[in-house]
């Protein structure tokens, strides 16, 4: 059993208004539709910060308030927000992050959880744990985030909480809880009876009343009662202690027990109610400041000294030197350029200098503001512990530290998905094109799964993302909020072009018109070369036929003719040429000439050796639940792959293939329908690979016209 620690050496700063002990960072996760922003709406009504209830499918949630969000009825970027709920006395400060269930807005989830100290995972009591859960799951273990669950919509038809439970025992392997027990089922859910305290509650309306435990459920809750001792025992040597002595433990230490077994990540407390009407809440509120940690649980933040590249730690607490975490940019149309930070240690003040030390320069702190969503309020300090956004860096990107410059450190980075999926991107008009490149850099400051480039070959500039979807809210922010009207299609695949056999040529330009004339006489043959030779070219001229000056300008010359195609206009590659003989004229012959004869001779050799297109084959790595690796792999082979390889374990396939890229557009959307959103995929440009001749025939037809 893993021991867990509480720092209780820390120090607070005197202007602090909620000691350390009593704040709550936490994250709303889930898959998509089942109830995170609904149940976030929920919190902030009953903890006093929003006196009306904002509701998802009215489009107007406090959390969804990006004109995106509203339309679409999903949340595509993470709204932090600060509330208050009392407890045993005591005024606790919860700092609460709505994240994405969307597939697409993966990286909003990773760097939430990298900055939380806790999460709350939303379940549908119908659905239960469906694909998208399974992923921000791992990605909550990932960075070590104790959960506590909610299994939402009670209200539903078919709603189950005690088969949520199994299921998240079986699919997610973890070691749940039953924390309460329904009172009623589907449209007759009216209660809750509170395992722990051993105390029934009955919701009416928006008000919450403790009632006597139905008599009819006094057996189920003596058994819930006994499980729930036994499993925390399990977990806990302090309970363990008094249940081996056949007592029978207190809940002040049942939920002391609890607390830290939740914390060491070995058990998950689960709740349910139905956030849509107002039942549960409360009750999950509690949960929240009894289980989940605050930061002096963090006890020591783990980071490298930037100066030695040796591990080194910061403590939690205002008196300590100052560490920060980047987490999050966004542009906001009045104030600008806004960075989100979670504060590890020591205090932010405004207008204090601190130091990044990826780019060893230091930032001036300007305004600091709390967020609500998308509202603002100013702040002077920011303790250890908080979560806020400030306005005036010059150069932060998303997982920078922010420190004190005599006590440097680097506090762990986040890591994001590779995009998966492209598309061209081009002004309407001329003058939208500066606004273009400045409106995609923002996005791309923004999003580290957004990414721009330009492409040499083709000239378009290419936008890439993690889904389609994510694509057209990018697209349609262009629109909205930069005002840049932009067109897209997909990108042209860059296809290479080759030769077959050995070929020679024997070529001469001559000019004569008048006065001085033109020539150049070049013999040369041309060998094909494997994968990744390149062009390599050997002078064998002997007998002074070719003057020395010339080799270079025949050089020039094969290279130029081999970059602009001969095939269907796409470089040739992977091949080595010879310089055989030719000759010159003393009078005519020129640098210009003996260049052209080049051109002319390595386009006549390719001729005569036949060719062939090369298109780019990517090396592609899928992870899907076994009972769709038939289907994967059917669709792998339907798109001309070959598998490679393939593992399996604990109910994954890992399937390695090599695909071609013209055939891996919209793959991301195809495989999440596969596999209901499952299966998850990268890939890498791995090597070039002849195209089929029917296919090159095709190109070959559309580029000669």
């Amino acid at each position: 059993m893993t021991e867990h620690k509480v720092n209780v050496d820390y120090q607070e700063n005197p202007g602090r208004i909620t000691p350390i002990a009593e704040v709550r960072n936490i994250g709303i996760m889930a898959h998509i539709d089942a109830g995170k922003t609904t149940l976030s709406e929920r919190i902030l009504f009953y903890t006093g910060i929003n006196h009306k209830l904002g509701e998802v499918h009215e489009g107007n949630a406090t959390m969804d308030w990006m004109v995106q969000e509203q339309e679409r009825g999903i949340t595509i970027t993470s709204a932090a927000t600060t509330c208050f709920w009392n407890k045993d006395g005591k005024k606790h400060r919860i700092n609460l992050i709505d994240t994405p269930g969307h597939v697409d807005f993966t990286a909003e989830v990773e760097r939430s959880l990298r900055v939380l100290d806790g999460a709350v995972a939303v379940f549908c009591a119908v659905g239960g744990v469906q694909p998208q859960t399974e992923t921000v799951w791992r990605q909550a273990k990932k960075y070590h985030v104790p959960i506590i669950a909610f299994v939402n919509k009670m209200d539903r038809t078919g709603a189950n909480f005690f088969k949520v439970v199994d299921a998240m025992r079986s699919k997610l392997k973890a070691n749940v809880i039953p924390m309460v027990l329904p009172i009623g089922a589907e449209a007759n859910f009216t209660g809750l009876v509170d395992v722990m305290e051993e105390k029934a509650y009955e919701f009416d309306d928006m008000n919450i009343k403790e009632i006597p435990v139905p008599e009819d459920m006094k057996e189920q809750l003596a058994e819930a009662r006994a499980a729930m001792i036994e499993r925390i025992a399990e977990n806990d040597e302090s309970v363990m202690e008094v249940f081996l002595n056949d007592e029978v433990p207190s809940t002040d230490l049942l939920k002391k027990g609890l607390r830290r077994a939740v914390l060491s990540g070995q058990l998950v407390a689960a709740f349910c109610g139905t956030a849509f009407k107002n039942k549960g809440v409360q009750i999950l509120l509690n949960a929240i400041v009894d289980y989940l940690p605050s930061p002096v649980d963090i006890w020591e933040v783990q980071g490298t000294n930037p100066d030695t590249d040796q591990p080194d730690t910061r403590e939690v607490g205002d008196e300590v030197p100052f560490s920060a975490l980047a987490f999050k940019i966004m542009n906001d149309p009045y104030v600008g350029k806004l960075i989100y930070f979670r504060v590890y240690s020591g205090v932010a003040t405004s207008g204090a200098v601190v130091y990044n030390p990826r780019t060893r320069k230091r930032e001036r702190l300007g305004r600091i503001l709390q967020m609500h969503a998308n509202k603002r309020e100013e702040r002077k300090e920011i303790y250890s512990g908080d979560i806020a956004a400030a306005v005036g860096f010059k150069d932060v990107r998303t997982g920078d530290t922010l420190c004190d410059e005599n006590h440097p450190i680097i506090l762990e980075s986040m890591s994001f998905p590779e995009p998966v999926i492209s598309i061209a991107v081009e002004p309407k008009t001329t003058a939208d094109r500066d606004k273009l490149y400045t409106a995609l850099g923002a996005l791309s400051d923004e999003d580290p799964t957004f990414t721009m480039r330009s492409d040499d070959e083709t000239g378009q500039t290419i936008i890439s993302g993690m889904g389609e979807l994510h694509l057209e809210i990018i697209m349609d922010r262009l629109r909205r909020e930069f005002k840049v009207e932009a067109q897209s299609g997909q990108p042209q695949v860059s296809y290479r072009e080759t030769i077959l056999k050995k070929s020679n040529s024997d070529s001469k330009f001559v000019r004569q018109s008048g006065g001085r004339g033109q020539y150049g006489h070049v013999i040369m043959d041309v060998t094909p070369m494997e994968r990744g030779h390149g062009i390599t070219i050997e002078n064998k001229v002997v007998g002074g036929n070719i003057p020395k000056e010339y080799i270079k300008p025949i050089e020039q010359g094969i290279r130029e003719a081999a970059q602009t195609g001969i095939l269907a206009g796409y470089p040739c590659i992977d091949f080595h040429v010879d310089i055989l003989d030719g000759s010159y004229h003393p009078v005519d012959s020129s640098e210009m000439a003996f260049k052209i004869a080049a051109s002319m001779g390595l386009k006549d050799a390719c001729k005569k050796a036949g060719m062939v297109l090369l298109e780019p084959i990517m090396k592609v790595e899928i992870t899907t639940p076994d009972e769709n690796t038939g289907d994967i792999i059917g669709d792998v082979t339907s798109r001309r792959g070959a598998i490679s390889e393939m593992s399996t374990e604990e109910g994954t396939t890992v399937i390695s293939a090599n695909v071609p890229l013209s055939e891996l557009f919209g793959y991301a959307t195809a495989i999440r329908s596969l596999t209901k959103g499952r299966a998850s995929y990268s890939m890498e440009p791995s090597h070039f690979e002849p195209v089929p001749k029917t296919i090159q025939e095709k190109i070959v037809e559309k580029n000669s016209k």
